[in-house]
């Protein structure tokens, strides 16, 4: 595949209050910053919190023409649920993160699916931040496929979150670095 053929659709999933959704739009302004053609479509569960949410992105370098996500290359799940919902869609060949940290069974698909099991919530936790779990799992997925970097990512999280909340970007930009330092070594 050419530089110019580059596309990578995405599914992040989990329960509301997971920060699923921060997760999609850090990867899309990550991504876009670097001049990558990005869509971008949230998909919040009826009860939001607690409730089941996801997120569908797609990073090319040439025009998209529709957001939907029918069968996506990478899978980041984030609880047993959106696993059960999301597996047997992925790709062939496709990269699951999974938060191994409410996932305790082992995953259903392909054997050719290279799957990286995080303990996101442990690894939030040691930060002091049980709300990094996302950014643990974002950096897990950039270091695992290499086309942006958890850099990348830090660089443009002060555009993803709201303003209220920059005073959680130094743990959330080590929440980053903490999952791709994860797949370094485990991976």
């Amino acid at each position: 595949m050419s530089s110019s053929d580059f596309r990578e659709e995405i599914v992040i999933a989990g329960f509301g209050g997971q920060g699923v959704m921060l997760a999609g739009k850090l990867l899309a302004q990550t991504a876009m910053r670097a001049g990558k053609e990005v869509t971008y479509m949230p998909s919040y569960g009826a009860e939001v919190r607690g409730g089941t949410a996801n997120c569908m992105v797609i990073i090319a370098d040439n025009k998209i023409a529709c957001p939907v996500v029918g069968r996506p290359d990478s899978l980041i799940v984030m609880n047993k649920a959106s696993l059960t919902k999301f597996g047997p869609r992925l790709k062939n060949g496709g990269l699951l993160v999974m938060n191994r940290s409410l996932i305790d069974s082992e995953p259903q698909v392909d054997d050719s699916v290279e799957i990286v099991a995080v303990p996101a919530d442990e690894l939030a936790v040691e930060l002091g931040s049980h709300r990094s779990t996302n950014m643990v799992a974002v950096g897990a997925y950039l270091q695992k496929r290499g086309y942006l970097t958890p850099d990348e990512a830090a660089q443009a999280l002060p555009d993803a979150i709201a303003r209220r909340y920059h005073k959680t970007l130094p743990v959330n930009i080590e929440a980053l670095h903490k999952g791709a330092e994860f797949v370094k070594i485990e991976a």
